[in-house]
């Protein structure tokens, strides 16, 4: 197959058939909801690989599960209170009738997962009852096209080592139709920029300047003071923010998939944090990557094995490119500096 990838009209996973996303932020709290929304069920599966993860309905992914397509993705801040914006999707689809039907009943499926911004300065002081349901069905509301990034959504609150994170998406289409690509929420421990540089670890992957136009990088890194770059201090340092981490996204495309195929671009697509992420995958992160088919295209492909294959390698490299836009788009917020103020005078397009 050829395939001559370039990023989608609007550089966002919304290049994908069938697929809208709608976002709400609290900016009294510091957070936010996206929510992954699919005009017809889609195929889906997931990846888990950081150590400290928070998730729902993931264990439905399983290939071997019965429920195969699910009718959306939440992404939120908030840790463990922001599992409340999926059930406010949840209950709002089955009310429009959407659903996994059982008998005369409907059952959303409505995997999510979560990152931790509790402690981002934003006020997290909502008593009983958190915003997290009425972020979720906000989010869900506004689902559309068109979708901002940086400051945004489930990125609205993150941080990226020493850096502002954010929401970042990007996309990659060919010439006969095979559509990919990918959102994530940037809240990793590690760093996107390499340390001692303005360039993100994503450089290389840098499509149409969406980063930016990034620099090429001046020197070697020093990977024996790479694991101190975004706080000045020594990895063990580290020890006492198990949890408080977590970079979350989607990849999606709109290629016939199984359930097993969708997951092993779920497993293949994790390479893109590696590619933008160092470190990452760390027992003080719940790094997660869900894969979506919405299915309208290739249905006919017989090569399956090359399909998968060529449709995980792009997905990661989306994901690499989502991660460093979401960094790349955040502005400051608190004590957390963006990179744009702190790198933006060495990029080669302003």
């Amino acid at each position: 197959m050829k395939y001559n990838f370039r990023p989608g009209a609007r550089n966002r996973i919304t290049d994908v058939d069938s697929i809208r996303v709608g976002q709400a932020e609290d900016k009294k709290a510091w957070s936010g909801v996206s929510v992954i929304l699919f005009d017809n069920p889609a195929v889906a599966a997931v990846d888990v690989r950081g150590g400290a993860p928070g998730t729902r309905d993931t264990d439905a992914l399983n290939p071997s599960c019965l429920v195969d397509r699910v009718d959306a993705i939440v992404l939120s801040g908030g840790s463990v209170f922001g599992l409340g914006a999926s059930s406010a999707v949840t209950d709002t689809l089955a009310s429009r009738g959407i659903g996994f039907p059982i008998g005369t009943a409907r059952a959303p499926i409505v995997p999510s997962a979560v990152l931790f911004d509790l402690l981002n300065g934003g006020d997290k002081g909502w008593g009983e009852k958190s915003p997290y349901w009425n972020l979720g069905r906000a989010a869900l509301d506004a689902a559309s096209l068109d979708f901002k990034l940086g400051c945004a959504g489930a990125g609205y609150g993150a941080k990226a080592g020493p850096f502002k994170g954010g929401l970042g998406s990007a996309s990659s289409v060919s010439g006969d139709g095979l559509q990919i690509g990918a959102i994530v929420a940037v809240n990793c421990v590690g760093t996107a920029v390499m340390p001692g540089q303005s360039s993100f670890w994503a450089w290389p992957f840098e499509q149409a300047n969406e980063m930016g136009g990034q620099p090429i990088p001046t020197s070697a890194i020093d990977f024996n003071s790479a694991a101190e770059a975004w706080t000045g201090s020594p990895l063990d340092s580290l020890t006492n923010q198990a949890g408080e981490n977590t970079t979350i996204g989607v990849v999606a495309t709109n290629a016939r998939l199984t359930k097993a195929e969708a997951q092993r671009v779920a497993i293949m697509a994790q390479d893109g944090y590696a590619r933008s992420i160092r470190p990452v995958h760390t027992p003080f992160d719940g790094d997660t990557v869900f894969a979506a088919s919405t299915g309208t295209w290739g249905a006919d492909i017989q090569e399956r094995a090359d399909l998968v294959n060529r449709i995980g390698l792009v997905a990661a490299d989306c994901l690499a490119r989502a991660v460093a836009r979401g960094v790349y788009e955040a502005t400051a917020l608190g004590a957390l500096p963006a990179y744009r103020d702190v790198h933006g005078k060495n990029l080669r397009v302003k």
